[in-house]
C-alpha cells in the first residue's frame, strides 16, 4: 500500500530529518512542529497522527513569541481571530470556508434560578453553519489539508462531523468522504448526504467506522485525501481550543471558575482546558486564572465518567447504547488526557440516564429557549447531578457548553413531547381548553 502524503502507514510521522518538503513551512503559521504527548518525540508538521516510536498521540508546537492581545481584537469576529494560535496560514480566512466561531455566550440566569446557582454561561455553539462546534475543528483541519495539497475531506462521524466535513467541503469545491454507522439519526444522516458527496453508512458502531477510516489511510484509493479525525487529527483538535478563546475574551479576558463539557473523545475538554493554559502562559487574562473542568457523558457510554469513578487512570472501552449518540464512542482516544485534566483541576467526570438527558433538553428549553441536541441534555443533566453531589460550587461562576442542534436529534424527544391538546378551528373550543387549565 502507498503512504499518503510520503508518510508512512498508519498515520505514523518520521522523523524530522526525514520529513518531505512538502509537509513544513508557512502554510501553518505559528506551528513549528507535531510533538508526541506520550514521549515528547517531535515530528515535521505533516499528515501524521502517531509518534512512530511509542505510538501516542501528536499534538502542534507553536511559537506565540510574537503574538499580541490587541491583534487578536481586532481580527474578525469568527475562529480567524485567533489565527495566530491555530496551525493555519495566514490567508486562512481569505479562503472559501464556513468562517465558524464566535458563538453566543448566554447568560442562563433562569437555569440558574431553577437550579440554585449564582452565575451559570451558555457557551451556544448550536449558532455555528452547520448547527455544531464541529465547524471549528473542521475549519483548521481543512485548512491542513490545503496546506498539504489535499483535494479531499474525509471523516469518521457520529454525525455533526459529517455534517459540518460535507458541507464545508462543499462550499470550498473539495470532495468529501464521510463514514457513519448506519443507525445514525435521520438529521444527520440525510442533511450530510444533501452536500452531495460520498457518505457510507458501516453496520457496525462509531469505534467500527472509525477503524475502517484508519485502515483505508495509505490505500491508494485515499491518495488525496485528508481524514480530519485521524491522519489530520493533530491540527483538527486544535480548533476546539477556539471555543476556550472565546469563553475568556466574552468574559472580559477573565477564566469561568468552572465548566462543564461533553465527553466523547475526550479532546473538546482537554482543549479547552489547554487553551485557558494558554492564555495564561501569554499574561492575557485578568485577575485568578485557576478553573476547575467537568465532564459529562450518557451512562450508556461513560468508560471516561467510569474510569474517573474508579480511579483508573487507562479508559477501559464499552459497547454504546444510549441515545446520545454525538457521545457515543465506546473507546475515546482523549479519555486519559481527559481524566488528567478534570483531575489536575479538581473537577469531576459523571453520566446520565438517557431519561435524564431527555429531561435535561427540556429543561435547558423551558428556561432559555435553547434546544439543545441529546450531547446539550447530558450537559445539563449532569450539571444537575454534580450539584446534587457537592462536587459543583453553586456560588462560583460556571460556563457549560452547548455542542449542537436539537433539531437534528428529534428522535430523542418526540415521544416525550407534543401538541398541548387537538382541538376543532372554533373559538369555544379554544376558550374550553383554556378556562379547563386555568
Amino acid at each position: 500500500m502507498t503512504p499518503v502524503s510520503g508518510q508512512p502507514l498508519s498515520g505514523q510521522a518520521p522523523p524530522r530529518d526525514l520529513a518531505s518538503p512538502a509537509s513544513t513551512g508557512s502554510g501553518f503559521g505559528t506551528a513549528l512542529g507535531l510533538c508526541c504527548r506520550e514521549c515528547g518525540a517531535s515530528y515535521d508538521l505533516g499528515a501524521a497522527y502517531a509518534c512512530a516510536q511509542c505510538f501516542g498521540p501528536l499534538e502542534v508546537e507553536y511559537d506565540f513569541s510574537a503574538i499580541r492581545r490587541q491583534d487578536v481584537e481586532a481580527g474578525p469576529n469568527n475562529i480567524w481571530r485567533y489565527r495566530e494560535l491555530l496551525p493555519v496560514p495566514a490567508g486562512a480566512a481569505e479562503l472559501p470556508n464556513l468562517n465558524p466561531g464566535w458563538t453566543p455566550l448566554h447568560s442562563a440566569d433562569r437555569l440558574a434560578n431553577e437550579l440554585g446557582m449564582r452565575k451559570l454561561w451558555i457557551k451556544d455553539d448550536s449558532a455555528n453553519p452547520t448547527h455544531s462546534f464541529k465547524d471549528r475543528v473542521v475549519a483548521v483541519a481543512q485548512a491542513a489539508a490545503r496546506s498539504l495539497g489535499l483535494h479531499t475531506l474525509a471523516c469518521a462521524s457520529t454525525g455533526n462531523l459529517a455534517h459540518a466535513v460535507a458541507a464545508a467541503a462543499a462550499r470550498a469545491g473539495m470532495g468529501s468522504a464521510v463514514v457513519i454507522p448506519s443507525d445514525l439519526e435521520a438529521g444527520k444522516s440525510v442533511t450530510t448526504a444533501t452536500y452531495g458527496g460520498l457518505l457510507i453508512a458501516v453496520e457496525g458502531s462509531y469505534d467500527d467506522v472509525n477503524r475502517l477510516c484508519s485502515e483505508l489511510i495509505g490505500e491508494p484509493i485515499t491518495t488525496g485525501w485528508g481524514f480530519v479525525n485521524v491522519n489530520l487529527r493533530p491540527y483538527y483538535a486544535e480548533g476546539s481550543k477556539s471555543v476556550g478563546y472565546e469563553i475568556a475574551e466574552q468574559l472580559g479576558w477573565r477564566l469561568p471558575e468552572q465548566v462543564v463539557a461533553p465527553v466523547a473523545s475526550g479532546s473538546l475538554l482537554t482543549k479547552v482546558d489547554k487553551a485557558f493554559g494558554e492564555l495564561s502562559l501569554l499574561g492575557w487574562l485578568e485577575g485568578d486564572t485557576s478553573h476547575r473542568m467537568f465532564g459529562a457523558q450518557a451512562t450508556g457510554c461513560s468508560p471516561v465518567s467510569h474510569a474517573f469513578a474508579q480511579g483508573w487512570d487507562v479508559v477501559r472501552p464499552v459497547k454504546p447504547d444510549t441515545i446520545a449518540k454525538s457521545l457515543a464512542i465506546g473507546n475515546p482516544a482523549d479519555g486519559p488526557f481527559a481524566l488528567d485534566a478534570v483531575r489536575r483541576s479538581g473537577g469531576a467526570i459523571a453520566d446520565v440516564s438517557d431519561e435524564e438527558i431527555v429531561a435535561g433538553i427540556r429543561l435547558l428549553a423551558r428556561t432559555e429557549g435553547i434546544f439543545a441536541e441529546t450531547a446539550g441534555g447530558v450537559v445539563v443533566a449532569t450539571l444537575r447531578k454534580l450539584l446534587a453531589a457537592g462536587d459543583i460550587d453553586p456560588a462560583a461562576e460556571t460556563v457549560i457548553l452547548n455542542t449542537g442542534d436539537g433539531l437534528k436529534t428529534l428522535d430523542a424527544v418526540v415521544d416525550h413531547v407534543g401538541p398541548t391538546a387537538v382541538i376543532s378551528p372554533d373559538p369555544d373550543a379554544v376558550i374550553a381548553l383554556l378556562g379547563g387549565m386555568s
